[in-house]
């Protein structure tokens, strides 16, 4: 495992507090002026990882947390601590090797602190309670057959969970023989332990949010030439209604590394969707703003701190970058 605090300029970053940067802000409408600033810089946080994920603020102990898959561990950052390891394993824990993306992916905390994971290796969704006593299976199958590699969720305050489950973890992706399913689906499962199928025609669906009045889930889909960020509308009983096309992003992908990844909302509606070559920002409707371009190919990103700062995980870095707005749940 190679981690180590990413100091470009040692001496300079240790005298003046300045942290290195990378990137740039790409401002396709003026509107975006509203979200971030133009010149916002883009910082390296700490670098050095197989292939951060994941992230999630812990707004209790004012940490970020987050995977690195192919390391099956979960780190945390902290303005006070720096960066340390918060839990290996974090998503497979067989007595041999598994898979090149064998740990723990999407993580969430609930309104009462308690942190979910979307393990690849295990193949299921855990629950890490606050009160302690070691993790917890929320679900690991539907129908009576194991899930693939669950990837990543999204919470709804009614209790219930999305997420998204493609072949990436297992070992031999889509033709591994110990697969089980036939499609690589959306999953909802409610307080109760129910896992329901709310959609089953995806051929990779990847990262996975909600809407700020929790009637819209959107759904990243990463598939060559099918590169798209979806929406569907929520039902009362939590099923979802047909599709509509978002965002294709299948162009930006042909000329630039990456493809619909992890997404977030902000309390305007605004959606971030790590992408190609960054991280995209669209409006609810669709329209493309602008993009944080950070040169890396771009898992995730969460809010965090006051709600104002996004964290990315790129690649082999953990970068963050101050907007103008305030993330989906910090909003009370």
């Amino acid at each position: 495992m190679k981690i180590f605090l990413a100091l470009l300029a040692p001496s300079f970053v240790l005298a003046q507090g300045v942290k290195p940067t990378v990137g740039s802000i790409e401002v396709l409408d003026p509107a975006l002026e509203k979200l971030i600033s133009p010149d916002a810089p883009i910082e390296v946080l700490a670098s050095g990882f197989n292939w951060s994920e994941g992230p999630a603020w812990d707004k209790k102990n004012e940490r970020l947390l987050f995977s690195d898959v192919p390391e099956n561990t979960v780190f945390q950052w902290s303005k006070k601590d720096g960066l340390s390891v918060f839990l290996s394993p974090s998503g497979y824990t067989g007595p041999t090797g598994y898979s090149r993306e064998s740990g723990s992916n999407g993580l969430a905390f609930d309104l009462e602190d308690n942190l979910y994971f979307c393990e690849h290796g295990d193949r299921r969704l855990s629950v890490l309670p606050k009160a302690g006593g070691g993790k917890m299976t929320v679900a690991d199958r539907v129908n009576g057959k194991r899930f693939n590699s669950p990837n990543d969720l999204a919470l709804h305050p009614d209790g219930s969970i999305y997420f998204t489950d493609p072949p990436y973890g297992l070992p031999k992706g889509p033709q591994d023989p110990a697969r089980e399913t036939e499609i690589f689906g959306v999953y909802r499962v409610n307080k109760d332990g129910q896992v329901t199928t709310v959609i089953d025609d995806l051929e990779r669906p990847n990262g996975v949010t909600l809407s700020p009045d929790f009637k819209t889930l959107y759904v990243a889909q990463s598939q060559v030439g099918k590169a798209w960020i979806l929406s569907y509308p929520i039902a009362k009983d939590g099923s979802l209604g047909e599709r509509t096309l978002l965002y294709d992003a299948t162009p930006l992908s042909n000329e630039l590394p990456g493809a619909p990844d992890g997404l977030k909302t902000d309390t305007q509606g605004n959606i971030w969707c790590t992408g190609p070559g960054g991280v995209l920002i669209l409006t609810a409707d669709g329209k493309l703003l602008g993009r944080i371009l950070t040169g890396q190919r771009t898992a995730n990103c969460a809010f965090g701190n006051d709600g104002s700062i996004l964290y990315l995980t790129a690649d082999s870095y953990l970068l963050r970058v101050q907007t103008k707005v305030t993330g989906l749940g910090f909003h009370q």
